[in-house]
């Protein structure tokens, strides 16, 4: 199986949403070497991020990623993906290869205004949005920057993300049934929902900045 060398650019659109969540749930998936960041006292801030990347991205897929909290290590501020799911076999190996997050195949099915994202005919979570009464929206690209942690083997791993993209304000409505692998950090409940669109995504090479517990290692 081949993919292409970091960094990866990618072009398309997605859906995320932002939602507060115990920071005891959170701990539950992510490494101890991470020190939680709480927005609020028990409460970190977790995302739910479903995206298509389409022509003229180094691959094509769908993903969804999940975020159970921003973390702090060595003074550096990011977040760590707990669960991160594909339907491209050479975005699987090359995300676990190169960056060391423990992507999996699944299905994405998009229709006007929702997505649905399953595994061996389990749902793992569906996301419905629409424009709310209150419209906020970029006619221009807003750029920004982000960080990631992630764990190769032994080994703790930081890369950072330049994102550029319109973004709107949009109503979303999060269901996440019971055999849902990560039901249990309440994520169905968010703060707001954003619509990117024409979003352009470059994700880095990763540097090893540490070690992590073997337990969060995988196959």
């Amino acid at each position: 199986m081949t993919y292409p060398p970091a960094p990866w650019t990618l072009k398309g659109y997605a859906v995320q949403t932002l939602q507060l969540v115990n920071v005891e749930q959170a701990s539950n998936f992510i490494p101890s070497e991470l020190e939680i960041i709480s927005l609020l006292p028990g409460k970190t801030l977790a995302s739910v991020y479903i995206s298509c990347y389409e022509s003229g991205s180094l691959l094509t897929y769908n993903e969804l990623i999940v975020v159970p909290g921003f973390v702090r290590y060595q003074g550096k501020i990011g977040i760590w993906v707990s669960h991160i799911y594909v339907d491209n076999q050479d975005s699987v190996a090359g995300g676990r290869e190169i960056w060391g997050l423990p992507k999996e195949m699944a299905d994405f099915s998009w229709n006007n205004g929702s997505v649905r994202v399953s595994q061996n005919n389990r749902e793992l979570c569906s996301l419905r949005y629409q424009k709310g009464l209150f419209n906020f929206s970029t006619w221009w690209k807003q750029g920004f920057n982000g960080r990631a942690f992630s764990g190769l083997g032994s080994e703790l791993l930081c890369f950072e993300s330049q994102f550029k993209s319109q973004i709107s304000l949009v109503q979303g409505k999060l269901a996440i049934p019971q055999e849902s692998p990560f039901v249990s950090l309440n994520l169905d409940k968010p703060l707001c929902t954003l619509n990117l669109q024409k979003l352009e995504l470059i994700t880095d090479v990763p540097k090893v900045v540490g070690q992590k517990a073997l337990k969060y290692s995988y196959s």
